[in-house]
């Protein structure tokens, strides 16, 4: 899984190359200060669980599996194949290669909980307990990890991408990516909802991850105003999201929530 990681860094920066240098606007997205970086950990952080130390270690109703850190990690348990990107081992294994140290629970492959009462049961236990301590104290972590896959997710959303449309996604993107907030917005989005080309991650053929908000994007100027249509297409894609998705698992519930959180898109950061 590092070597994976490595790869994935790897693509982006070959990626920069390839499509030439990034514009001013653009390095903003790619290379936030120390300042923007814990802002936005903290943003995040709120997004996911309210900013709260209980939240790090969560098993969302309706759900197959815990959610695990500020972005709420996916971690699978073992037996069960979902559609979603499992985030947490990517996660760990991006931790050891910075040197981090995580408790030995988190090392385990697939989630040690094999259902939402188990998790709960375990709550107050060492080693959910572990878990927490250890994530609050490695927000930052947390956030270097969010960024490189924000980082890695243009390369792979522009070779997804249909011909006709790369270079308006990518304009999308660089005009996004021109002020703090879009900057914020580009990475939260990825964290939140994924890339967009993961074929797996679909209703009815259709995908909701920054592939889709890019491309469904009005046009707009550079800076607030590309930052203001970007949360305006995420709505609609998630909105589009939840009339597609099985009625079993109730995601209508959800939608005042997502929504809330991409207006934070659109505001000064």
């Amino acid at each position: 899984m590092q070597a994976v990681c490595r790869l994935a860094l790897g693509v982006f920066l070959f990626a920069s190359c390839a499509f030439g240098a990034p514009t001013a606007g653009a390095a903003v997205a790619e290379n936030p200060s120390n300042s923007q970086k814990a802002a936005i950990g903290r943003k995040i952080w709120q997004n996911e669980c309210a900013g709260n130390v209980d939240g790090l270690t969560t098993w969302n109703v309706g759900e197959e599996f815990p959610s695990l850190g500020i972005g709420h990690f996916i971690w699978y348990p073992a037996g069960f194949n979902g559609r979603f990107n499992e985030t947490w081992p990517q996660f760990i294994a991006f931790a050891k290669q910075q040197g981090a140290t995580p408790p030995p629970v988190a090392l385990e492959r697939h989630s040690p909980w094999k259902s939402k009462t188990e998790f709960q049961q375990d709550f107050n236990g060492p080693r959910l307990s572990a878990l927490r301590k250890w994530l609050a104290a490695n927000v930052t972590l947390q956030t270097d990890f969010i960024i490189a896959r924000s980082h890695a997710a243009l390369p792979k959303i522009l070779a997804a991408a249909p011909a006709s449309e790369k270079a308006r996604i990518e304009a999308n993107y660089r005009k996004v990516a021109t002020t703090p907030q879009g900057t914020y917005a580009l990475i939260d989005y990825v964290n939140f909802k994924g890339d967009g080309t993961q074929v797996s991650e679909r209703y009815k053929g259709m995908g909701w991850g920054l592939l889709q908000v890019l491309g469904g994007m009005k046009e707009a100027p550079a800076g607030p105003a590309a930052a203001k249509e970007f949360a305006a297409s995420a709505k609609r894609i998630l909105s589009r999201r939840i009339a597609n998705s099985p009625p079993e698992r109730g995601e209508k519930r959800w939608e005042p929530g997502w929504h809330n959180r991409c207006a934070t898109y659109a505001t000064p950061f």
